[in-house]
C-alpha cells in the first residue's frame, strides 16, 4: 500500500498564509472596505439625486454644481460624524461591559464560575470534562472575563479606529459622489465639446452607473454575495433615487414657475 504523506507536513499551519492576509496600505484599506463601500454608495446617491433634482428642474449648469457640491461637503462629513460617533458609542460600550466583568470576576467569582459552567453546559460539556473546562477557563483571570465577553454578552473588541472608521466614509464618500458632479467640472474644459444641460445629464447618469456597478462588484465581496445580485441592488437604489429627484424636482419646478 503507498504511504501517503500528511498534507502539511511540510507547510505547517500559518493562519496569515493560508488567509493571504495583505499588509500596508493594501491592508489597511481592506480592513475599512466597508466603510468604503458604503460611504461611496450614499455618496453616488445622494450627490446624483441633487444632479437629478436639478436636471428634472431645469437648472442651469453653475447652479447643479453649487447644489452638487454643498452636498458632497455637508453630507459627507454628516455621514463621517456619525461614523464616528456609532464606532465611539460601540467603543465605549464595550470598554465598560469589559470594566464590570472585571469587577464581578474580582467580587462575585462563584457567580461567574457558575455562568461559564452553564455556558459550557449548554454547549454540550457535563461530567468531569466539564469541570476540568471550567478550572482551565477560571484559572487565568483575563481568560475568564474574555470568555464572559464573547459568550455571554455577546461582545467582541473592535479593532476598527472611531477616527480612521469617519475618515474612510468622509474619503470615500467624496471620491465617488464627485463622479456624477465630475461631467459637469469638465465641461468648463476648453477641449471639451459644447453639450447642453440633457447631454451632460446623460453623460453623468452614465458615469454613475458605471460606479454603482463598481460600487456593487466591492460590496459582493464585504458581504459574500452574487456579484450580479449585489451589482444589480445597488444600481436599483441609485436609479430609484434618481428618478424620485427627477420627479421631485419637475413638480416642484412646474408648481413654482
Amino acid at each position: 500500500m503507498a504511504h501517503i504523506e500528511h498534507p502539511l507536513k511540510h507547510h505547517p499551519h500559518d493562519e496569515s498564509r493560508l488567509h493571504a492576509v495583505p499588509t500596508g496600505l493594501l491592508g489597511r484599506f481592506q480592513s475599512y472596505i466597508t466603510e468604503f463601500v458604503y460611504g461611496g454608495i450614499d455618496g453616488a446617491v445622494t450627490t446624483f439625486a441633487v444632479v437629478a433634482g436639478a436636471a428634472g428642474a431645469g437648472l442651469g449648469i453653475n447652479t447643479t454644481l453649487i447644489l452638487g457640491f454643498a452636498n458632497l461637503i455637508a453630507d459627507g462629513f454628516s455621514m463621517s460624524v456619525g461614523a464616528y460617533l456609532a464606532a465611539k458609542t460601540d467603543e465605549e460600550t464595550y470598554d465598560r461591559a469589559l470594566k464590570q466583568e472585571y469587577w464581578e470576576v474580582d467580587h462575585l467569582p462563584e457567580v461567574e464560575r457558575e455562568e461559564i459552567r452553564e455556558i459550557y453546559q449548554a454547549k454540550g460539556f457535563e461530567g468531569e470534562l466539564l469541570e476540568q473546562v471550567v478550572d482551565v477557563i477560571c484559572a487565568d483571570k483575563d481568560r475568564w472575563v474574555d470568555e464572559m465577553m464573547k459568550s455571554e454578552l455577546e461582545l467582541f473588541p473592535e479593532d476598527k479606529k472611531p477616527l480612521a472608521k469617519a475618515y474612510m466614509t468622509f474619503l470615500s464618500f467624496n471620491l465617488v459622489g464627485f463622479v456624477p458632479l465630475a461631467v459637469y467640472v469638465l465641461h468648463y474644459m476648453p477641449w471639451m465639446p459644447d453639450y447642453d444641460t440633457t447631454q451632460l445629464f446623460t453623460l453623468s447618469a452614465s458615469a454613475t452607473g458605471l460606479a454603482f456597478v463598481a460600487i456593487g462588484i466591492l460590496k459582493a465581496r464585504v458581504n459574500s454575495r452574487p456579484i450580479l445580485r449585489s451589482v444589480g441592488e445597488t444600481v436599483l437604489l441609485g436609479a430609484l433615487a434618481a428618478v424620485l429627484a427627477y420627479a421631485a424636482g419637475d413638480v416642484l419646478e412646474s408648481w413654482l414657475a
